[in-house]
């Protein structure tokens, strides 16, 4: 049963010492009620202390490492149902498949494939994170043979899938010391598999067609020692599966439920890329810590990556680029000038706009503390003195001679006031970007 604050105060120092970065320890107590701070962070916490609370300060879900070195997969440890009440810290690892049963060229091709599976948007390098090496030939051999030609050729962490023990040892063998995530374990094996993933210090998921089998199988793995688990409920459609994420993440969050307290995986494959790719999407919305897609094309894989970055963009801390004069193209003093603000989405989509154009430019990111045009506006973070502020930081008058200045449609209401300020002409552009083109095509001079 959850400890409250009051009940966590008592078996503390009560030094406020503030060495746990928290003003009091009663402060401290409260956040280690709320699963928002750990018993680690107190240094003067006695053993008597450590014992009692250990448990019960543990983060709901667990935090649960696939891979090693700068690739590792962090996933688990959430403290909220819904991103604005906090923010959720561990974005979901998207793997793709690739079977060993495919002959040589088209193993490497899949390969290669997927370790490309990279692209940048608003700024930001983002890509796959796993590979999940399928035992489909039911061979031993063969499966270590593919799992050792995987790792020699990538950068991604590993799941190795199978439901055989002996194809699973001999899959480690080779690749052990990357901590791959052993998928396969259920009510039928569990007790070898959880020998393995204890033998070799590896993650172990765990399937169950029900959640109360899984609880059963959690709490008989965690008892012979493996407590690295991830929680797979194999189901036959998008809507069990999202039901029983939510059921887990509820579960663990509300009730402390401690054998449903661990990250979860998912599998869709159903031979459809766009229902697949849409129910992956999901299951990162809630509340997959892992999912795992047999769709591997950039169109299939780019729109996924999308949803998890904007899932787990932090809600108080928007995206944002560097204020400062951006060029595009070759410019030179008659190129055009204008401005945005520094919110990542609204640069970005403007940038790409004016690349479109072919019209070499000149774009002023505003700082409004990474807010959209409307927002800043009004909040009172964009007005003609921060615009004429940044204009004067760019050195706009020593890079262009025309002294005119292209503004969003969308706060033309301030271009009396911007020309007033900055004696530059005030030009209203287009209130949607992708009518950019067309106006630096037609309307600029």
């Amino acid at each position: 049963m959850a400890l409250t604050g009051l009940e966590i105060y008592k078996l503390l120092p009560k030094t406020n010492c503030k060495k746990c970065g928290r003003a009091t320890c009663l402060a401290f107590a409260m956040q280690l009620a709320q699963k928002k701070a750990e018993l680690k962070d107190c240094p003067d916490v006695s053993d008597e202390a450590k014992s009692k609370l250990g448990e019960a300060s543990a983060p709901p879900i667990k935090l649960v490492t696939i891979g090693t070195g700068d690739n590792q997969v962090k996933i688990g440890e959430e403290n909220v149902l819904f991103r604005h009440d906090e923010k959720f810290y561990h974005p979901t690892g998207v793997s793709v498949t690739i079977g060993d049963d495919l002959d040589d060229g088209a193993f490497k091709d899949r390969l290669d494939r997927i370790n490309n599976l990279k692209f940048t948007r608003v700024g930001t390098d983002i890509e796959i994170d796993l590979i999940s090496i399928q035992d489909k030939s039911g061979d031993a051999s063969k499966f270590a043979e593919r799992t050792k030609e995987v790792c020699g050729n990538t950068h991604l962490s590993l799941i190795l899938d199978s439901t055989s023990v002996d194809n699973m040892r001999a899959a480690l063998e080779v690749c052990a010391d990357k901590k791959p995530l052993i998928h396969g374990a259920n009510s039928d094996n569990w007790e070898p598999m959880a020998a393995l993933a204890k033998e070799k210090g590896c993650p172990l998921s765990v399937s169950a067609p029900s959640l109360e089998e899984l609880a059963d199988l959690t709490e008989k793995i965690k008892g012979v020692g493996v407590d690295d688990l991830v929680l797979h409920q194999s189901a036959n459609n998008t809507k069990d599966v999202l039901q029983g994420l939510t059921k887990i993440r509820r579960a663990a969050l509300r009730k402390s439920f401690r054998p449903l307290g661990y990250p979860a995986l998912t599998y869709m494959g159903n031979g459809n890329p766009g229902r697949e790719i849409a129910s992956a999407s999901a299951f990162i919305a809630k509340y997959a810590g892992v999912v795992v897609v047999d769709s591997c094309e950039p169109w299939q894989i780019m729109p996924l990556l999308t949803v998890r970055q904007n899932i787990f963009t932090d809600p108080q801390k928007p995206v944002q680029v560097q204020p400062k004069l951006y060029e595009v193209g070759q410019v030179n003093e008659d190129s055009p000038v204008l401005f945005t603000t520094n919110f990542s989405l609204t640069y970005y989509t403007v940038e790409g706009e004016v690349e479109a154009s072919r019209v070499p430019s000149y774009i002023l990111a505003v700082e409004t503390e990474g807010t959209s045009v409307l927002t800043a506006y009004s909040g009172d973070k964009l007005n003609e003195d921060v615009i004429a502020k940044a204009m004067a930081n760019a050195q706009l008058d020593e890079k262009v001679k025309h002294k005119k200045l292209i503004i969003p449609g969308l706060v033309a209401v301030l271009s009396a006031k911007i020309q007033e300020k900055t004696k530059w002409e005030a030009l209203v552009g287009p209130k949607e970007a992708s009518g950019l083109p067309t106006y630096l095509k037609t309307t600029w001079h």
